[in-house]
């Protein structure tokens, strides 16, 4: 459909109305990443796209984690008609939904609403048996438990998660990422890259970006070996280390070192290595100006063909179309300044390689 197609109908529709479940001790910065963008639709477009309530179950205040309390718009008993509820979890999640609140977002489900969770929120609709079936996001630090308590929801370590009428997100920013997409399929990609500039949201992240899971929260603290061998990788991907080299560093044979992957992260030392590079390979086509030939040379590759073939093996798709795809909806470019006649430059690559080699790498993607 035509941007032009889509706007006309946007201003036939009424506006959609959004309830924010607010449960004990919610992630403030969840809530505001998934609200601000309806505001800022609004405003944008210059019509009332959006409606938007927060909701408690007896319509009370509620405390958010950091402390700071909201007084919501109602509670269910005077809950306006909505046409989404989207759950808002934070910490202790698993102790902070009660059957009150399963049994309204069951009524919710069956009543043809639309449903989300940001941060933890997740967790409530899969109590609820909402998710069955569904691919959902939560938080990393929810991730195992909740796999664990739900096997019959397909969670993922995705930043969020859109399964037909479910939309699911992780924490902190990435509600905004989910919300930005939901936008951009009811109202079109322009008035989604019109939001970014406002908030200065340069990238907008996709169903494809993963969460950065660190590693010890994936593996306990009870493999400090092989913490201590993925580190190694991770500061050695330029000139990546002989396998047999990295066994003797932390005093292992490459035998056990090969069952310690296996064991814990499913696959082999070579292929979880080259994992590690590819992932740093995407943030740099994604976020540097450098060439395909110098990432291909930093990431460790020693031709920019064999490069080419791993990264479509792995991504499904060559690194060219990689770069090629920030041109459109997925990266909002801001307008640089203009000092005299010339243009203020933009980091070099260099420095936007050394940022990015002080991101950790993890182990969300599995092989």
């Amino acid at each position: 459909m035509s941007e032009f197609k889509q706007g006309a109908q946007a201003r036939d529709r009424a506006p959609q109305s959004i309830g924010f479940l607010l449960l004990d001790s919610f992630t403030l910065i969840s809530l505001a990443s998934a609200v601000e963008p309806l505001r800022m639709a609004n405003h944008l477009s210059g019509r009332e796209l959006y409606r938007w309530f927060t909701l408690t179950q007896d319509g009370r205040a509620v405390s958010a984690s950091d402390g700071l309390q909201i007084t919501p718009d109602a509670g269910f008993d005077t809950a306006p008609a909505l046409d989404m509820v989207i759950v808002c979890g934070g910490v202790g999640i698993q102790n902070s939904v009660t059957r009150e609140q399963v049994l309204w977002l069951q009524a919710q489900a069956r009543q043809g609403r639309q449903l989300g969770g940001v941060c933890t929120g997740s967790w409530a609709l899969a109590k609820a048996g909402l998710l069955d079936g569904y691919e959902c996001s939560v938080h990393w630090e929810c991730l195992a438990a909740m796999q664990e308590a739900f096997p019959r929801a397909a969670i993922t370590t995705r930043l969020f998660s859109i399964d037909r009428n479910r939309s699911t997100s992780s924490g902190g920013t990435a509600p905004m990422d989910m919300m930005l997409h939901l936008i951009g399929r009811e109202h079109g990609r322009e008035l989604v890259a019109g939001i970014s500039e406002m908030f200065i949201y340069e990238r907008i992240r996709n169903e494809q970006d993963h969460q950065r899971v660190p590693l010890k929260h994936m593996l306990g603290s009870n493999q400090p070996k092989l913490q201590e061998i993925v580190a190694l990788m991770e500061a050695n991907l330029e000139e990546p280390i002989d396998l047999d080299e990295l066994a003797s560093y932390v005093d292992v044979s490459r035998r056990q070192l090969e069952r310690l992957f296996q064991k814990y992260l499913h696959c082999s030392p070579s292929r979880y290595y080259l994992k590690l590079r590819l992932i740093r390979a995407r943030q740099l086509l994604k976020q540097t100006p450098m060439s395909i030939i110098e990432v291909a040379s930093v990431c460790g590759f020693v031709s920019t063909p064999h490069f080419s073939k791993c990264y479509r093996e792995y991504f499904g798709i060559p690194p060219r179309d990689e770069r090629v795809g920030q041109g459109t909806a997925n990266v909002v470019r801001l307008i640089p300044a203009v000092v005299g006649e010339s243009l203020i430059p933009s980091s070099t690559a260099m420095a936007a390689l050394s940022r990015a080699q002080g991101e950790s790498s993890f182990a969300s993607v599995r092989l």
